[in-house]
């Protein structure tokens, strides 16, 4: 049995909303998963395999990036770079979520085609995990012409996820409302884009369509890159139950103004967060991170929240079974700290302050993938392998 000892924590981020910090300075995780969390003195007689020393700093749950558009591969045709899946890696985000491969060249956009490269992306992603990281790949986007025994087909060979509704052919609630159905009968989470158009061929979608289709997700909020109105988002917060998803790349402004709006009504464990990367404006590979400064810098949102926004929230609507620290979960984690220079002691505070913080290790399935991060600041404190 593979065992590792993360002691010496200063601030245990839970990943959970309701309860975003947790008491205790040690994680013990066995063959990939969370085995104990707490104080080291109440663990008992424990022996690893590793120990990590933490020196003091925080340690979280792997970030989920809520919103991706990757094809195949760690190489994205809409900037034509490879890599960006690691580099978000490198940025703490320990899972990735496809939002639907729509911009793999010749996408094929018959029913036949359509299962085909949902079928593809899901299982090439289940095997291919690039630096380390976890892709759902795979993101059916609907097309005319699917009927419910597809549904059925791509869910039985592991396709889970629905894509944003009204980047293929589908567009209207008449035509998903169906699919949509046949989806959820299928145990998949849906995602539907929300507000002003993003690429050609796809279409500005309103409040009142959104609700009608009735996805798990209202796309990018804030924009991708146009935001609907703060009208509209009131719109969903006031009748609606479907998770609030905010991105990097779309309007900073209504994305502070949203937050603000969300944590007045006390809807936070509602609100997810995304990179909505590679887009036209570019790969950013702490797109994520930079989502969680703004809404901690500039709301009345704590930055334990925030960074629960994007591990416990979205791990829970798309039924994963990571996000949170707690016993039996996979044991992806990160360990971060102030940056050097920041006014911030610590990595919380530092957020607040609006500091990226230094990520200093990262770990999928209790497994170091990443020792000091190429993208971040420097950590101020830096944790010691034993």
């Amino acid at each position: 049995m593979s065992s590792v000892l993360i002691n010496n924590i200063g601030t245990i981020v839970s990943g959970d909303i309701q309860h975003p910090i947790l008491e205790g300075n040690a994680i013990l995780i066995q063959d990939g998963k969370i085995a104990k969390v707490g104080k080291l003195e109440d663990f008992g007689q424990v022996t690893a395999e590793t120990t990590i020393d933490c020196n003091g700093t925080t340690v979280t749950p792997g970030l989920i990036d809520s919103h991706c558009h990757t094809i195949l591969g760690d190489y994205t045709s809409r900037q034509n770079q490879s890599g960006f899946i690691e580099s978000e890696l490198h940025g703490g985000v320990t899972t990735m979520i496809s939002a639907g491969e729509v911009h793999l060249k010749g996408r094929p956009k018959d029913p036949a085609g359509v299962k085909a490269l949902a079928i593809l992306a899901s299982k090439s992603f289940a095997n291919f995990r690039p630096g380390g990281a976890k892709v759902e790949g795979g993101a059916v986007i609907l097309e005319k012409g699917l009927v419910r025994e597809d549904f059925m087909e791509m869910a039985k060979e592991g396709v889970h996820i629905v894509g944003e509704i009204g980047l293929g052919s589908v567009k209207t609630p008449e035509d998903a409302s169906p699919m949509v159905k046949w989806a959820r009968e299928c145990n998949m989470t849906i995602m539907m884009h929300t507000g002003g158009t993003s690429i050609p061929g796809s279409s500005t979608v309103t409040a009142e369509m959104v609700m009608q289709t009735n996805p798990d997700i209202a796309s990018h909020v804030n924009g991708g890159p146009t935001a609907v109105s703060f009208e509209e988002i009131e719109k969903l917060v006031e009748n609606s139950d479907m998770a609030l998803e905010i991105v990097h790349c779309g309007n900073p402004l209504i994305a502070v103004k949203a937050g603000k709006l969300f944590a007045e009504k006390d809807v936070l464990d509602r609100v997810i967060i995304g990179n909505d990367a590679p887009s036209g404006t570019g790969v950013v590979p702490l797109g994520v991170l930079r989502v969680i400064n703004h809404l901690a810098s500039l709301t009345s949102i704590t930055p334990e929240q925030a960074i629960c926004m994007a591990t416990g929230n979205t791990a829970r609507i798309h039924k994963l079974h990571r996000g949170v620290i707690e016993a039996g979960k996979e044991a992806d984690l990160v360990i971060m700290d102030s940056p050097m220079g920041s006014v911030g002691k610590d990595a919380l505070s530092a957020i607040k302050a609006g500091d990226v913080p230094g990520v200093a290790m990262v770990l999928v399935d209790g497994k170091i993938v990443v020792n000091t991060s190429r993208n971040t600041p420097p950590a101020t404190r830096k944790p010691i392998i034993l």
